[in-house]
């Protein structure tokens, strides 16, 4: 059947443009249950922030939303639609929908997500191991006939897989895949995603988001150009779908704006740029916890937002996700060393205005 989306032009426009979309956390009561109040300070804060989208239900919400017993999926993708409804924000925000599992699965999620008036749903494509390309490929065009698709180059470490040429030339040819987020941290399998991209027939119409959080600025900053039948095409990540933009997400825009400035002016100030790319990376080390296999990465995300008022705790659904040792030390040095990076100022001033 069709795709049945309020996917405006006025929001593939911005997709296409590049904006910041944070990948919404999940915030908890020290019972681990679901903090409602928290959960939509923290959309508003979003909002606020001039994020031009959200991505909730993904992995930063924690998969373990949609366990039997649990059962958060459906309510904390409710509480985002209702606060950014209220915020009237119309054309100019893009909601996105985390959608997993079997095709089956992903299809109820991708219908949910549309009584809710999600625009666009993040396809993970974890836990599909067992599952051939070609069968997930097909596990795409069911979801992408139900509502428009994020595609997702879920990293290795986390649950993924790697996937061939071959498979990215055919997702990109999927009518209703809008954009491809790519987060495998190897710039061998990123630059295979992009090159099929480019040799697609609809690669003009996908949008690349980067999600390699070891390597942001970069990412943004870079034109990727090959030779396609004898023509030159060129992709660039445009914008961001980032765990690490759910923290300092304020300060996340203003860079955004600070790498499409440079990009526009031919490439003036880039040296600058890629110096505050390195202070990123080490943010986003004490944050994500390589050190540790990526251990502590969301009670790092959840400690910046508690440190800021945002969130009450640092709380996971799993007792055994917590800060691993040194990890809190790594995000105050971080804080200190990059003040102009965080956003603290901000999110005091949104805080009074939200008593």
């Amino acid at each position: 059947m069709a795709a049945q989306t309020g996917f405006s032009a006025a929001k593939r426009a911005i997709l296409k443009q590049g904006t910041v979309i944070p990948a919404h956390p999940l915030a908890l009561t020290s019972e681990r249950k679901l903090d409602e109040a928290n959960q939509r300070l923290l959309t508003r804060y979003y909002l606020a922030a001039g994020a031009g989208g959200v991505a909730v239900g993904v992995h930063s919400t924690q998969f373990a939303i949609r366990d039997p017993g649990i059962n958060l999926y459906e309510p904390v993708l409710a509480l985002a639609a209702e606060e950014i409804t209220a915020a009237g924000t119309g054309d100019r925000f893009i909601s996105v929908a985390g959608l997993c599992g079997n095709t089956e699965q992903a299809l109820r999620e991708a219908e949910l997500a549309l009584r809710y008036g999600y625009d666009m749903g993040l396809l993970s494509m974890g836990g599909l191991q067992g599952k051939t390309e070609a069968e997930i490929l097909e596990r795409a065009r069911a979801v992408a006939a139900v509502i428009p698709v994020f595609g997702f180059y879920l990293q290795p470490s986390v649950g993924g897989r790697v996937f061939s040429y071959d498979f990215w030339l055919e997702f990109a040819e999927i009518p209703n895949v809008q954009a491809i987020k790519a987060a495998p941290f190897n710039r061998y399998q990123t630059l295979e995603l992009v090159r099929a991209v480019c040799h697609a027939s609809r690669g003009e119409e996908i949008a690349l988001y980067t999600g390699n959080d070891d390597n942001i600025v970069a990412d943004l900053l870079t034109t990727y150009t090959f030779d396609v039948r004898g023509k030159k095409v060129s992709k660039r990540f445009e914008g961001g779908l980032l765990g690490h933009w759910a923290v300092w997400t304020h300060a996340a825009v203003a860079l955004l704006k600070e790498v499409k400035r440079c990009r526009d002016n031919g490439y003036a100030d880039m040296d600058e740029l890629l110096a505050k790319g390195v202070a990123v990376t080490d943010m986003n080390a004490a944050i994500f916890d390589p050190a540790h296999d990526f251990h502590g990465c969301i009670p790092g995300i959840h400690d910046v937002l508690r440190r800021q008022g945002l969130m009450d705790g640092i709380w996971c659904l799993d007792p055994d996700e917590r800060l691993s040792p040194g990890q809190a030390d790594e995000i105050t040095r971080v804080c200190q060393a990059y003040p102009d990076l965080t956003d603290d100022a901000f999110v005091t001033d949104f805080l009074v205005r939200q008593r």
